[in-house]
């Protein structure tokens, strides 16, 4: 049996009535949502049980209702005392790997990534910067396209290294048009725009890394024994310092997923599960390395099921 990841979903898996149901028989569940509200301030918790959807789709809701919805599965998951030998979060998910991880409480994260939201909204005019998907085209090449466009004066780089062949790009809205046109020209399979309200991990976010580091540096982060693995590094980070670097790092930086997941392979994990709304992250581990087990829970029927199989291992 080898070791155990836990990973954790980012922005664009959200969905209506995500968590209720084990929010309604679990009070572990139920206990994170009332937490979330109680910090923020508002009805969190309604926004994401009965929407809107555009109100969930916020980005200053969305980030602090994953993390939420996340960290309630994990409670009720903690029960079973299955713990992971690793952790790691897509984006804003990574806030929820490092509660998973004990580096921060769960009432401090969802403060900060509550914050993390309103300063990426407001750190780029809305319609100023894009992001799009490109499929089908190898990382170093369309790290080129990125440079030349970024050269004539239109910011643009990679912000998402998801799987082979799976990269998003992100700037001004000028940047990526143009470096989407350059990638079809040299072969990308497909070019997908994404409906996003900013060009996250990009340069353009610098002004939200400075605001973040404000905030992160008046709540508690503590080393952990869990190690988590930095998406701005692909590499374990365990130290409160490190860990805060890298939270403020990962708002204008890339995040290396495909290299995460192959540092986990690395490490010898050979189970992922996924914590929190929908499966698109075991979907991404399973391009990197098909041969690995992964497991999504977001749900009370796949959360027994995942026991069941986990428990079988362990």
């Amino acid at each position: 049996m080898g070791e155990i990841a836990f990973i954790f979903p980012g922005q664009g898996s959200q969905a209506v009535g995500m968590g209720k149901e084990l929010a309604d028989k679990y009070e572990a569940a139920q206990k994170i949502f009332e937490k979330a509200d109680q910090r923020l301030d508002y009805k969190l918790s309604e926004i994401i049980f009965e929407g809107p959807q555009d109100v969930l789709t916020k980005t200053e809701n969305t980030q602090p209702a994953l993390l939420t919805t996340s960290t309630a599965i994990l409670e009720v998951l903690k029960k079973y005392h299955i713990t992971p030998d690793y952790t790691a979060g897509h984006s804003l998910g990574e806030y929820s790997a490092l509660v998973a991880a004990g580096a921060m409480s769960f009432e401090d994260a969802v403060y900060a990534v509550r914050k993390r939201g309103l300063f990426m909204e407001a750190a780029v005019p809305n319609g100023q910067g894009a992001m799009a998907a490109i499929l089908g085209m190898e990382r170093a090449e369309l790290e080129a396209i990125t440079a030349e466009v970024s050269e004539s004066g239109h910011v643009v780089q990679l912000a998402n290294l998801n799987c082979p062949g799976q990269i998003v790009i992100s700037g001004t809205a000028e940047g990526v048009q143009k470096a989407s046109e350059a990638a079809k020209e040299k072969g990308a399979r497909r070019v997908i725009p994404l409906v996003v309200s900013g060009p996250f991990h990009s340069e353009l976010m610098r002004p939200a890394a400075d605001n973040l580091r404000e905030v992160l540096d008046s709540i508690a982060i503590s080393d952990v024994t869990i190690p988590i693995i930095a998406n701005v590094t692909a590499d374990e980070v365990t130290k409160e310092n490190d860990i805060r670097e890298k939270l403020v790092e990962q708002i204008y930086s890339p995040v290396l997923w495909e290299d995460t997941v192959q540092k986990l392979l690395d490490l010898g994990v050979d189970t992922f599960v996924e914590i929190g709304p929908g499966n698109v992250l075991s979907g991404l581990v399973k391009k990197v390395q098909r041969r690995v087990k992964t497991i999504a829970i977001n749900d009370e029927e796949t959360l027994l099921k995942a026991v069941e199989q986990l428990k079988g291992e362990r």
